[in-house]
């Protein structure tokens, strides 16, 4: 018996893995549900932002929150700090 030992590890290791794709597969369809236009609306709020303040690409997050029955459209931008002194 402990010769087709290693066979039953492949369909443990299968199982495993097949596991973890449903879980993968159910993420990724999660995340789907969002609007389309959100990180082309992302990266043109960056254009428009970086032609007057210099900012990473992580600075600007655009988010669609539920409130009850109303989507609302939620946009952070995470300026830097200002050297000069006023």
């Amino acid at each position: 018996m402990g010769m087709f030992d290693f066979l039953l590890a492949k369909k443990q290791t299968a199982s495993v893995a097949k596991d973890r794709l449903r879980i993968i597969v159910a993420h990724e369809r999660a995340g789907r549900g969002g609007p389309d236009y959100l990180p082309m609306l992302q990266r043109e709020l960056l254009e428009v932002i970086r032609k007057y303040v210099n900012v990473d690409a992580e600075a600007v997050k655009v988010d669609l929150i539920g409130d009850g029955d109303n989507k609302v459209l939620d946009i952070s931008v995470a300026l830097p700090e200002s050297n000069a002194a006023a």
